[in-house]
């Protein structure tokens, strides 16, 4: 289980799509597959990858990520490796 759950998400306007166990999108690495940004599973999966990742054991630190993907990742960063990319670059400058 990760590190946080839907009920923990700080936005509530996620759609969730059910998609299959296998689906790249919220199966293994961080890679070149598309992050949905308003979907659900999508953003929680990558949260808890990330957070897995990075060895966040706060569940505000998986808060941080969603904010930061929500407010802070440039629109033109699309793919989860990109993006965790991104994040990790510019964790201690977020203003979350």
């Amino acid at each position: 289980m990760g590190l946080i759950t839907k009920s923990d998400l700080h936005y509530t306007d996620y759609s969730w799509t059910v998609l299959k166990e296998d689906d790249p999108k919220i199966s293994g690495e961080p890679d070149s597959t598309l992050l949905n940004r308003k979907e659900g599973y999508e953003v929680l999966y990558f949260i808890n990858k990330f957070s897995e990742i990075q060895g966040f054991k706060n569940k505000n630190s998986a808060i941080k990520v969603e904010k930061m993907i929500r407010n802070e990742v440039p629109s033109d960063k699309r793919s989860q490796l990109n993006i965790k990319t991104w994040i990790e670059q510019n964790w201690s400058t977020s203003k979350f």
